[in-house]
């Protein structure tokens, strides 16, 4: 079955008013055994209130034992089959500054990170330098040339940046490795082609990064790049002409801007705080028919660790929800784009506690917003990309299928 010609079949030309949350990373795991994650630590009565007049379940990112990067896990409750479409992460980050794409360019994510004097990774977001710092540093390695190549380097936030290839013969077929290692205590790796046609990409990559060491080596703690997520840049089949509903997206960080751009959704400004978000949500309500609002420190103070922040982001989100609402959504479903738990400091493969509210949707008895509540709830564990479909049939964005 194509997916994406069934729903443009079954689409309406018009339909309710609908806002997907997303706090990213939001599953999670207890610290200790027998204990609470941090979802279900945090004192989220807001929540809690409208899981029990909501359907709930889990769904599953990707697939059953399947860790997913944030593309695949976003593109999954966009209603995109995140195996279908696997965007490298370097695409995104360059979509999310605005930087202007074009065919064939080879896109890459940038983390500035430190190496001890032995040519080891010891931090691998190298103290997650300040924005200005790291613009600092992508101006020195523009500098950089090479061969029938020309090269962008762009800061992007904290120790992010992105690199932008342009020329010809660049293929990501197959795919290339990152250069991080995922662990500190190792050296960088060598970027790999997957098949003989992006070879010379991979060589470029490579050279760069060397090129890029010779140039930072005085730079501490940011003296060293690792390349990530590198990928060849084509545009998705966009939201609004598959599902139907005009969108736009909310999102403080770079990378899930992109993500909303390379489906087509519009970017709206923000500020930096989940405040901020809700008010440009209230502000620009009357210009789309469906809103994502991201939050991103869920998934942030999992990668670092820290339990008891994410559990304060937790209840700051919490109670924003009485506001959220008050602006008359028709359907509102509240997920993670993934599980980050604490304790792993990592993503990884549990399943994502979901929430969906309408006036048509049929209640369970859960009760509370959590991933031991969830699993008990009416949408059992579920494939990512069904969210989406369920969220248009609540807002009466389909029509019905066959005679």
């Amino acid at each position: 079955m194509d997916r994406f010609k069934l729903f443009k079949a079954l689409k309406r030309d018009e339909g309710g008013k609908m806002l997907m949350l997303v706090m990213d990373g939001l599953g999670g795991l207890p610290n200790e055994p027998g204990g609470k994650t941090a979802l279900e630590t945090a004192a989220t009565p807001n929540l809690d209130a409208l899981a029990a007049d909501s359907i709930c379940g889990l769904h599953m990112p990707c697939g059953p034992g399947i860790t997913p990067g944030s593309g695949p896990a976003h593109l999954g409750i966009f209603g995109y089959d995140p195996f279908e479409y696997n965007i490298g992460r370097g695409v995104l980050e360059a979509l999310g500054i605005d930087f202007p794409l074009q065919d064939g360019d080879l896109a890459i994510r940038i983390n500035f990170c430190t190496l001890d004097d032995e040519g080891l990774v010891a931090d691998r977001r190298a103290g997650r330098i300040a924005t200005d710092i790291n613009a600092a540093l992508c101006e020195k390695l523009r500098a950089i040339t090479l061969e029938d190549v020309e090269l962008f380097v762009e800061p992007v936030k904290e120790h992010r940046a992105a690199a932008v290839l342009r020329g010809p013969g660049l293929h990501a077929e197959g795919g290339l490795n990152d250069s991080d290692p995922q662990v500190t205590g190792k050296a960088p790796l060598e970027i790999k082609a997957a098949e003989p046609k992006a070879e010379r990409a991979a060589a470029l990559c490579n050279e760069f990064a060397a090129k890029a060491r010779e140039i930072l080596k005085d730079d501490h703690p940011a003296n060293m790049t690792l390349l990530r997520g590198i990928d060849r840049f084509e545009m998705l089949p966009d939201f609004t002409d598959v599902f139907g509903p005009k969108a736009a997206a909310i999102a403080t960080y770079p990378m899930y801007r992109g993500l909303a751009r390379l489906v087509g959704m519009a970017v709206l400004e923000t500020g930096e705080t989940i405040e901020s978000e809700i008010d440009t949500l209230r502000e620009n309500l009357d210009g789309c028919d469906f809103f994502y609002v991201h939050v991103k420190k869920t998934d942030s103070y999992g990668e670092d660790g820290n339990f008891g922040s994410r559990v304060h982001v937790m209840e700051e989100t919490d109670a924003l929800i009485p506001a959220v609402r008050e602006m008359g959504f028709d359907v509102i479903a509240v997920t993670g784009d993934h599980s980050t738990p604490a304790v792993m400091k990592s993503h990884s493969w549990h399943t994502v506690p979901t929430l969906l509210w309408s006036a048509l949707c049929r209640p369970d008895d859960v009760s509370a917003f959590g991933e031991m509540a969830c699993n008990h709830g009416g949408l059992g564990v579920f494939p990512a990309m069904d969210l989406l479909p369920w969220m248009l049939a609540n807002a009466e964005w389909l029509q019905k299928y066959g005679a």
